[in-house]
Parts: C-alpha cells; structure tokens; sequence
C-alpha cells in the first residue's frame, strides 16, 4: 500500500511538471496570458484561487522568466523544486526501502505555518487585484461575462 501510494506521488509530481512543460511548447504566441483560466472558482467569481497561477507561473520559471513566474504564483518556482526532491526522495525510498524526511513532512507546525502564509498570500494576492482591476473586467474572468 505505502508503495503505491509512492508512485501515485512520483506520477503526480511528474505530471505537475510535464503538463506545464507541454503548454510552454505550446506557448509561442502568448496563449497563456489572452486565455481563460480552467479554475472553477475564477470561472464562477472572477477572482483567484489559492492555486490559480501556479501553471502559468511554472511555464514562464521554464522560459526563464523568474520574474513573471513569481508575479503569476510566488510559489511557482518552489511546486518545480518540491516536485524535483519529491521524485528523488520517493524514488530512493523505493529502491532502498527506508523512509526519509517524515519527521519533516508529516510536521503540523510545517503545516499550520505555510496554511497561514497561503492566507495571508491570497489576502494581499485578492485585494491587489481588485484595486487592480474595474469590476467589469474581473467579472470578464468568469462566466458571467
């Protein structure tokens, strides 16, 4: 069971870092910045969610454009690291049958610490937007346009 659920975490870190090396392929004439978001919670408010941005931010960290990966998601180029040491660690973990780092992971202070730094991220992230934009502009973000 531990096993699989290791390579369900290798596949799902994998996936997290294809997926956006796919779309900056794709990416030529700048789709990612004219297109509309996927979020469900964008498409029905208009604002941002705690993860909207972090696929364009990991396009633009691959482009190498540090600047406008953190201006889409400040933590964009943290997922691309995480996703890398996750691949490593669980690979390892497979091969040599120990576990490393759950003293760490498993951590409710980790937790409780980077939950109240999402808060306050998305806080400043909501209202700069909204000062940022009219209300007819945030409400061309969602369905409701």
């Amino acid at each position: 069971m531990k096993q699989q659920r290791k390579i369900l975490g290798i596949i799902g870190a994998l996936l997290t870092l294809i997926i956006p090396f796919f779309l900056m392929l794709y990416n030529q004439n700048n789709h990612l910045e004219t297109d509309q978001s996927l979020c469900p919670f964008k498409m029905l408010t208009g604002l941002p969610c705690l993860g909207c941005g972090i696929t364009k931010s990991l396009v633009y960290f691959y482009e190498g454009d540090l600047n406008k990966s953190l201006y889409y998601h400040i933590l964009g180029p943290f997922v691309a690291l995480f996703c890398v040491a996750t691949i490593l660690v669980l690979s390892a973990e497979l091969i040599t049958k120990k576990e490393y780092f759950n003293e760490i992971l498993y951590n409710k202070r980790l937790a409780y610490v980077l939950a109240c730094f999402l808060i306050c991220y998305q806080i400043v992230r909501i209202t700069y937007f909204i000062e940022n934009n009219t209300y007819d502009s945030i409400l061309k973000e969602s369905i409701w346009k």
